[in-house]
């Protein structure tokens, strides 16, 4: 059993593939959400767990509860709704996201499964918010958003937008090109904005709109991930250096100076100075006389 979980460690944490980090953490909030929810039921014949995780980590579209919850535009992307529906969400996200990883490298993974859960997070509330199909019902009262959908929609159409003639094959089907299953995606998502999932659906769609721009940018030279990064990244230490060349050459030379260019001699020579070496070990030597 160790070894098994030091083999997960490795594949997550030291594999350098964003892609094994986000199925695993995805996979670890599952497990840990339904477990402790089984149990809770099975002993205690309560449902605090799932009330926690419909109300506190899920996406309302109810605005005044979102300004309350706001941490839940991150939260939503990493949970879901039964067994099949993490399933197939990490199955796409797996299958999909190496030929990204391996076409972009790792480091834009993460980045952009966030940005399309993002995405999604704003097609959903808006859309639940502002178009009469939704709100003449006052449905953005009572519904809710998981999953991880938008981030993996977004990868799926990044790599469909990059590489749109990529083969791969598929069970009962054969071979098919990248840009016709996120064409038949996308249309069967949008045929699904008036059904019984229709804020997955906004939210799919959502994601696969930043996964489209994001590659027509980076395509462009403007790399949004990249440039997200290396707002985060530690600023280099400024050092100023100031020249004063009357007050260097009349400068006596330190101890610490002249020993390291005596050692540079004996073991390369004197022609291995540089010219300033040579200059300091010649005001030492005019002192000393």
């Amino acid at each position: 059993m160790s070894t098994l979980w030091k083999d997960i460690q490795h594949k997550m944490l030291h594999s350098g593939s964003k892609l094994n980090l986000l199925i695993g953490i995805n996979i670890i909030v599952y497990l840990l959400v339904n477990i402790l929810s089984v149990l809770e039921r099975f002993i205690f014949r309560s449902g605090f767990i799932d009330y926690f995780s419909d109300h506190y980590l899920q996406l309302p579209a109810s605005l005044p509860v979102l300004a309350r919850h706001f941490w839940t535009p991150l939260t939503y992307m990493f949970l879901h709704d039964g067994v099949f529906h993490i399933l197939f969400n990490m199955l796409w996200l797996y299958w999909i996201g190496q030929i990204f990883e391996e076409y972009l490298g790792k480091n834009r993974t993460m980045g952009l499964y966030l940005m399309g859960g993002f995405a999604g997070a704003i097609f959903f509330v808006v859309s639940y918010n502002l178009f009469p199909f939704y709100t003449q019902n006052h449905l953005a009262d009572t519904s809710i958003l998981a999953g991880a959908s938008a981030g993996v929609m977004a990868i799926i159409v990044a790599t469909a937008t990059l590489l749109p003639d990529y083969t791969i094959p598929l069970i009962l089907i054969g071979p098919v090109k990248l840009k016709w299953l996120a064409l038949f995606f996308v249309i069967i998502d949008f045929l699904g904005i008036t059904g019984f999932n229709a804020g997955g659906e906004l939210s799919h769609l959502g994601g696969a709109l930043m996964g489209f721009i994001y590659i027509r940018q980076l395509q462009n030279g403007h790399d949004w991930i990249a440039g997200i990064t290396n707002l985060f990244k530690p600023r280099p230490k400024l050092k100023v250096v100031a020249k004063n060349p009357s007050r260097g050459r009349n400068e006596l030379p330190r101890q610490e100076e002249i020993d390291m260019i005596l050692d540079k001699i004996s073991k390369s020579g004197y022609d291995s100075l540089t010219k300033q070496e040579k200059e300091i070990l010649f005001r030492a030597s005019n002192n000393e006389g």
